[in-house]
């Protein structure tokens, strides 16, 4: 069932309290880019993607999900954990001994709702394709969606994955760039300037939807709807999701600093302060 607004809202303050809370029992992680995809997430699974209760590695019959940029595993983690693929409790176990919540997503523990490994960049979205022409192979008329990160397009095989999705019409595969100009050494712009993604992107033959407000949740509905309406004409789609990394903690925004770093404490307790829920549950 899907969600309305002020739920999706409420879920979304409580996901990056999950964030805070696993990066800061452990001193380790990568809350960030984690915060600033929490809309978009929560959005994707409680109001987007078509689900079966479960879950089958196999995944047919059904909407897909590849998180290529695996280190944002704690928005991972929490929006699966928040609907229904394992747990809640599970949440405290993670970047521990022996856990199936591991820093970077892996399979071999079989942790429901993880379909790849994605601890290296640049490899997702091959795996999305796959899925996406196994999809058509079966007659399967679902959708397959990707994640990757802007620094992430820094790696060589993205490009020929791209390249590939448009050559082979693979059309049923929605891939979102998270925009948020930041990696763990800097800008973007500072460590490989790109230049303009969406214009490399319409140059390789895809669609291009752009969200501009990427942590504004009825503007993500919105552009997650205008994606599906262009799937199945030929071209994959791609989204263009401008986040601000380390969204709703005031001093984790507007810098690449909380990239790969915990808060301590008292920086805790001001993020927490920061994003308050009457309706939270807390694991």
């Amino acid at each position: 069932m899907k969600r309305n607004t002020q739920q999706l809202s409420n879920l979304t303050i409580q996901v990056r309290r999950d964030i805070l809370r696993m990066v800061h029992a452990v001193n380790s992680g990568h809350p960030g880019g984690s915060l600033g995809c929490t809309e978009f997430l929560v959005v994707l699974y409680q109001n987007i993607m078509e689900r079966k209760p479960g879950f089958d590695m196999n995944g047919i019959g059904e909407d897909l999900f590849f998180l290529s940029n695996g280190h944002i595993s704690p928005v991972f983690y929490s929006v699966l954990a928040r609907s229904g693929y394992f747990p809640v409790s599970e949440l405290a176990t993670f970047r521990k001994l022996n856990s199936r919540l591991q820093g970077h997503p892996t399979t071999h523990e079989g942790l429901p709702g993880v379909r790849m490994a994605s601890g290296s960049l640049g490899q997702g979205l091959s795996v999305a394709i796959g899925a996406a022409q196994a999809k058509k192979l079966n007659n399967d008329n679902h959708t397959v969606y990707a994640l990757l990160g802007d620094g992430e397009l820094q790696e060589g095989q993205n490009w020929e994955a791209i390249m590939y999705a448009s050559a082979k019409k693979v059309d049923n595969l929605i891939a979102t760039i998270d925009l948020n100009g930041k990696q763990i050494d800097g800008t973007t712009d500072e460590v490989l300037n790109m230049g303009s993604v969406k214009a490399k992107f319409v140059a390789f033959d895809w669609d291009v939807v752009e969200i501009k407000e990427g942590n504004n949740i009825e503007d993500i509905i919105a552009g997650l709807n205008h994606a599906k309406s262009l799937s199945g004409k030929g071209k994959p789609v791609c989204i263009l999701l401008h986040t601000e990394m380390g969204h709703g903690v005031d001093f984790m925004m507007h810098t690449h600093a909380w990239h790969g770093k915990a808060p301590n404490d008292e920086q805790l307790a001001t993020a927490l302060a920061q994003n308050y829920s009457e309706d939270e549950v807390d694991y």
